[in-house]
């Protein structure tokens, strides 16, 4: 089984939020920027403030479902970060999908 294209070092959170693209849209923060790969890979950052452990795990596992999902519709080798603003971690899975699809329009991704 392939693991998941994720984002996992601090240095390279660093580095997307210096050199990448930012754009927002409501509850949901996208920063964007080139990897020099033949895919995509996602970082998501979600703070204590949000919620318990049970709400930002919650989050999580949506935004990498919705990444999954338009994964292959969209261009590819960029990293992409998505950081969790106010009440994101109570939004339903559609309301974060919708959400998700206007920030990659807003990018040019898809």
């Amino acid at each position: 089984m392939q693991r998941f294209p994720s984002i996992k070092k601090n240095t390279e959170f660093r580095r997307i939020y210096k050199e990448g693209r930012k754009k927002s849209f409501r509850s949901i923060l996208m920063f964007t920027d080139n990897n020099g790969l033949d895919h995509n890979r996602i970082g998501i950052s979600i703070s204590h403030r949000e919620g318990n452990s049970v709400v930002r795990h919650t989050f999580t596992r949506r935004m990498r479902e919705i990444f999954r999902i338009y994964d292959k519709q969209s261009v590819q080798g960029k990293d992409i970060i998505v950081v969790a603003r106010n009440r994101a971690g109570s939004l339903s899975f559609d309301e974060l999908k919708e959400e998700y699809r206007q920030l990659l329009s807003l990018h040019k991704l898809i």
